[in-house]
């Protein structure tokens, strides 16, 4: 058992949403000391705001250090308290069309 605490999954009584994504590649530090980043690829997104740089280190199972490797296939979450969120409106459906979107 690690010392660490277990970050929990995304917990029901926070608004969330899970995206997909694929790491496209892996960024080499600068310097021995400074950790690679993992470049991922979010789908749903839009085309110029996909990517994403984090710190290319999780924990395994027992909490030990690893690393993506490129290519791997990724979840992406983004959560919220409830209080940040509020209703969604409507109005969407009465937006202009997105000129980057291809029907």
């Amino acid at each position: 058992m690690s010392d660490k605490p277990q970050k929990p999954e995304a917990t029901p009584e926070k608004p969330s949403v899970t995206l997909p994504g694929k790491v496209e590649k892996i960024i080499p530090g600068p310097l021995p000391e400074i950790p690679d980043k993992a470049q991922i690829a979010v789908e749903g997104a839009d085309d110029l705001y996909k990517e994403i740089r984090v710190e290319n280190t999780l924990q395994d199972e027992n909490g030990k250090p690893v690393a993506l490797k490129k290519g791997a296939e990724v979840e992406v979450t983004i959560e919220a308290e409830k209080q940040a969120t509020e209703p969604k409106k409507s109005s969407d459906s009465n937006r202009p069309a997105d000129p980057h979107s291809k029907k």
